[in-house]
């Protein structure tokens, strides 16, 4: 996608890409500065108040307000005086900042273009919500998410995964600069509308290289048959791009259309609201209980209680065990979901039941060879297991189905990068937008240790600490699901240097 940048007197500021010029030569500025930068710059003029620079340079992370101001002084150095002989950034007392130079916007610069792979490739857009109903938003959306997983389970396809389409709703884009960001050839577009019962849609399929309509229709249909309208919607696109259908194993379909619902609204605060745990634990429950045979929600839930533990502290925390069981039912009520196999494969991993994982990991793939979380998710394992190539190509995979993913892929990604001794790339990744957050600080401190750069990689820790006051290097050692005690040694070695207890 495109983003904007920033020209003030002899600097051009790409935010996106992380670099700040003076007269096409690059200014060494810190990561946290160019945030603040970017968060003064676009909004030029207008006083900045400290607790919006803060939460731009230190997103979720609680730090003493002297640090804006050392970073605020530091930039102040590195721009110096502007044309007029004063400073750039105006301090406003017991207030925040002002960017007081003049701003020209620039056009953005397009991502590279990637690819296309050796088979037909699509991305399935989400479609538009034309009923009047806000609340109706959720189904829609839904609709989407499923045309993308049935898609996914076609072998003869590449389909791009449910992140990276959803990173284009709401933006009007040419086709051809979508496929060429996404590199796929075909686009699906559509909208729908549920109304008095009634559910109708409008979708055509695309050839972005060439811009014809391969396919279009409209349907219209009573709501209780839209999970068959789904799969004839989905055979009609298989058979544009691959001439020929192909029965795929049965999936589970919600019986309630209510559970269907919650089980969408949840999944997109999950993504949006990660902290709504509470929230989505309750909306999960209350799917259940309204379709006892849904697999997706029990899924999702597992997935929720997974992340109580890991993260901790918030009022769904729980122990793996529960998770594991939610996770078990989901695979028991519906065997053919790749997703709930790599969940629960990913959750006996963690129970140090590794045969089984790799059981469970290979029979989600064999599902469905399009499911880029399987890849991301994998990775993590197979890195700990000391097979570190294995590792960094699964989560490339990953990325290639998933161009915009959530930032765990990242994260993902960083520590396959510092187990392969790639230290400058692992903390590129790890300082990378998405990622950059209290649970990435330890291996980005890590990288740095390694690097030699100690100041930094103490400052990384200073800050994890903050957030995880309890963490405890053995501790960690015990509970991630290593396999190969020297990735664990090189491991414990960057903690060690960066100064994590």
């Amino acid at each position: 996608m495109q983003g904007s940048r920033f020209a003030f007197g002899p600097f051009v500021l790409d935010p996106d890409a992380g670099t700040l010029l003076r007269n096409d030569d690059p200014v060494a500025v810190s990561h946290r500065g160019l945030k603040l930068l970017a968060a003064l710059v676009g909004r030029a003029g207008d006083i900045v108040a400290k607790t919006e620079l803060m939460d731009a340079a230190w997103p979720g992370i609680a730090v003493e307000e002297g640090n804006l101001t050392v970073q605020i002084a530091q930039l102040r150095k590195l721009l110096g005086s502007s044309a007029g002989g004063g400073e750039w950034i105006a301090t406003v007392p017991r207030v925040g900042y002002r960017f007081t130079g003049a701003v020209h916007r620039l056009s953005g610069v397009r991502r590279k273009t990637l690819p296309l792979p050796d088979k037909p490739s699509i991305a399935v857009l989400p479609f538009l919500n034309i009923g009047s109903d806000p609340e109706q938003e959720s189904f829609v959306d839904g609709l989407t998410e499923d045309l993308i997983t049935d898609l996914s389970r076609m072998p003869g396809l590449f389909v791009i995964a449910r992140n990276s389409a959803f990173a284009y709703k709401g933006r009007a884009m040419d086709v051809r600069e979508i496929a060429e960001e996404l590199g796929v050839r075909y686009l699906l577009e559509g909208s729908a509308r549920r109304a008095a019962g009634r559910v109708r849609i409008n979708a055509k399929l695309i050839d972005a290289v060439s811009g014809d309509h391969l396919w279009a229709e409209r349907f219209d249909r009573s709501l209780d048959d839209i999970f068959a309208l789904q799969d004839e919607v989905t055979g009609r696109i298989v058979e544009a791009l691959l001439g020929r259908l192909r029965a795929l194993p049965p999936r589970n379909r919600p019986k309630n259309i209510e559970a269907y619902d919650l089980c969408v609204r949840a999944r997109k605060m999950m993504d949006d609201a990660p902290q709504a745990a509470e929230e989505v634990h309750l909306m999960l429950t209350r799917a259940i209980s309204l379709d006892p045979d849904y697999a997706e929600a029990y899924r999702w839930l597992a997935v929720n209680h997974w992340m109580g533990w890991v993260h901790s502290g918030g009022p769904t925390k729980s122990n793996r065990g529960i998770a594991l069981q939610l996770a078990r039912k989901a695979v028991a009520i519906d065997p053919n979901d790749a997703g709930c196999r790599w969940v629960l494969a990913y959750l006996l991993a963690y129970e140090r039941d590794f045969a089984e994982a790799d059981v469970q990991f290979a029979k989600a793939i064999e599902l469905d060879p399009n499911e880029a979380d399987t890849f991301a998710s994998l990775s993590d394992i197979t890195v700990l297991a000391g097979r570190i190539e294995e590792g960094l190509e699964h989560v490339r995979k990953a990325f290639r189905l998933n161009p915009f993913p959530a930032g765990w892929y990242y994260l993902a990604l960083g520590q396959a990068q510092y187990a392969a001794g790639q230290y400058e790339a692992a903390v590129e990744t790890l300082r990378h937008d998405e990622t950059y957050r209290t649970s990435s600080l330890r291996f980005l401190a890590a990288s740095l240790a390694q690097l030699g750069r100690l100041d930094e990689a103490r400052a990384e820790t200073a800050l994890f600490l903050v957030a995880n006051p309890d963490f405890s290097t053995a501790h960690w050692a015990m509970t991630e699901p290593f396999r190969d005690p020297a990735t664990l040694e090189h491991f414990v070695d960057g903690f060690r240097k960066a100064g994590l207890p």
